[in-house]
Formats: C-alpha cells, sequence, structure tokens
C-alpha cells in the first residue's frame, strides 16, 4: 500500500468517477483503475462499488476512506512543516446538534487559542451527519444526547463504526420558547397543555427516523408539528406562530437574546448529553479544552 494509492481512492471516491478522478489525478483512466483494484486486493475490501450507472464508495470502503484521509492529512502536515518548511495551521472540527451552549463552548476555546496557529471548524447539523462525521474523521468530537428511547439503536451505531459516546450531564425536559408565549411564565408545562401551539422540530433529511429526533419524545403524537432545517427559522416560527420545542433547558443569551426562555415539562424523561469519538483515538489538546468549556455548563446546571 503506498500513499500514492491513498490518493487515487481518496480523489475517486470525491468525484465520484473513475473517469472524472483520472482527469483531476493527470492521468490514464486504465492506470487509475489499476492502481484502485491493487489496492483493494491488498487490504482484501472492495472500496468502490463498480456498476453500469456508475461507480459509490462501498461501507467498508466508506470506513478505509476515512483512515486513508486521515493518512493523507498527517503526511502533508509533515511535508509542509519539515520539507516545504510551511507553516501550516493546525486543524480542530466539531459536529452537533443544535445546541447554544455548545457553539458557546467552541467560542470561548476559539477565544483563548486564537486564529492565528490554528484553523476552526463546527458543524450543527442532523443527528446522522454528526455521526458520520467523527466516523470519517470530518470532525474530532460530535455532541448529541442519548435517552431511554434511542439508546440501544445509537448504541449499534457507535459499535458498528469504532466510536465511543461519553456523558456530559443529565437532564430533565424543558419547553424552550419565546417569552412572549401565552404559558412563559409557568413554573411548569404538562404536554397536553401545548396541543394548540406548534412543535417546531429539526428536520433529519433521509434519517428522519424517530430515533434520530434531535427532541425527545418524538413518537408522541403531536396534533401541530412543523419542522424546519435551521436554528435561525426555529425562532422565527416561535416568536411568529408561538411555537415550542423540547430541549435540555441550557440556554446562553450571549447567543440567543434574552427574548426566550424555558419552562419544565411535567415528565420523568431524562436526557443524557454527551460527545461522540473515535475509539483508542486521544484527544487533542484542542479537543480537551473544548470538552473543558462544555463541562462548565454541566457544572453550573449542578450549582
Amino acid at each position: 500500500m503506498t500513499l500514492t494509492q491513498l490518493k487515487y481512492a481518496i480523489t475517486v471516491a470525491n468525484a465520484g468517477s473513475i473517469n472524472e478522478a483520472a482527469r483531476r489525478l493527470f492521468i490514464s483512466q486504465p492506470s487509475l483503475s489499476s492502481a484502485v483494484r491493487e489496492l483493494e486486493e491488498e487490504i482484501g475490501v472492495d472500496i468502490f462499488r463498480r456498476t453500469n450507472r456508475g461507480i459509490s464508495v462501498t461501507p467498508e470502503g466508506e470506513e478505509f476512506i476515512g483512515y486513508a484521509r486521515q493518512v493523507v492529512e498527517q503526511y502533508e502536515l509533515v511535508e509542509s512543516k519539515y520539507i516545504a518548511k510551511e507553516k501550516t495551521k493546525k486543524k480542530f472540527s466539531v459536529s452537533m446538534q443544535h445546541y447554544t451552549f455548545a457553539v458557546h463552548a467552541f467560542v470561548e476555546m476559539v477565544k483563548q487559542f486564537g486564529m492565528d496557529e490554528y484553523e476552526f471548524a463546527v458543524h450543527e447539523t442532523k443527528t446522522y451527519e454528526v455521526i458520520e462525521d467523527v466516523k470519517n474523521f470530518r470532525s474530532e468530537i460530535g455532541i448529541l444526547y442519548v435517552n431511554d428511547f434511542n439508546r440501544n439503536v445509537l448504541t449499534k451505531l457507535f459499535h458498528e463504526y469504532n466510536l465511543e459516546f461519553h456523558e456530559i450531564l443529565v437532564c430533565g425536559i424543558y419547553v424552550f420558547m419565546w417569552k412572549g408565549h401565552p404559558l412563559a411564565g409557568r413554573k411548569e408545562i404538562a404536554l397536553e397543555e401545548l396541543e394548540e401551539y406548534p412543535c417546531l422540530s429539526f428536520e433529519q433529511g433521509n434519517y428522519n427516523s424517530f430515533y434520530f429526533a434531535e427532541e425527545v419524545l418524538s413518537t408522541y403524537e403531536y396534533k401541530r408539528l412543523i419542522k424546519a432545517n435551521d436554528r435561525a427559522t426555529l425562532l422565527n416560527l416561535m416568536v411568529g406562530l408561538d411555537g415550542y420545542t423540547l430541549c435540555s433547558g441550557i440556554i446562553c443569551e450571549e447567543l440567543y437574546g434574552s427574548d426566550y426562555c424555558t419552562v419544565k415539562l411535567k415528565s420523568d424523561e431524562k436526557m443524557s448529553i454527551g460527545y461522540l469519538a473515535r475509539k483508542g483515538v486521544n484527544i487533542s489538546p484542542l479537543g480537551q479544552k473544548y470538552l473543558e468549556e462544555i463541562a462548565k455548563f454541566r457544572d453550573k446546571e449542578l450549582r
């Protein structure tokens, strides 16, 4: 197995076509096909599925490409520092469900490390994509929740993808709404009292299973339900339609402003929020600092 073969496989996966990958690599299509097949024979894995309609990456290939990207990126860092003598920025990326405290922790981490020597990325995205990002090395850390309902399904997926879930905090369920909502002044709200108001939920795309829902109680038969793709739209719907969503109860006025609030839901349900990481891979200093900032919200909740 050579570094060149790894680069070839990554390029084919990115291009989705042998012909297009050959064009990008400035080599002939037969030479590229031969090199990729030799790599597959050597590792004993079919990286690509070839049909009359084209080429696609197999599930086993996805895992291999993830490792290949890591090897190539590390080589390029070494090459730029010791051969090209370039000063390359260290990279850190995190993927998360839509949690303001997770974004706030990212902001604080960036402030402390600065951006002169580091390149940062944050992906606020769908549940399955959080898992995929960590699996494929797009992100070092993923932030999401598990509870009694989705735990078995997600834990099985974590195991298949060689990932580990580490609990950060356990919290109850809260109703998140704007302060002008008719029920905003309550100390506690029953789910039945919310029937006349639209429940707002984050769209999960192709993986719109109850198990991947970002909100707990996803199987409840809501009388009114609206799906949204991003946080800004969700907030607008809260104000415009007196909508609400269910959350951990941890919100950051620094990011949301002071126009929103949370009210405890009458429920014994609990959610465990934690981070997802590759099994056996050490967390970088940037990642450790990020998790320290996340933990401050746990400590705040316990006080």
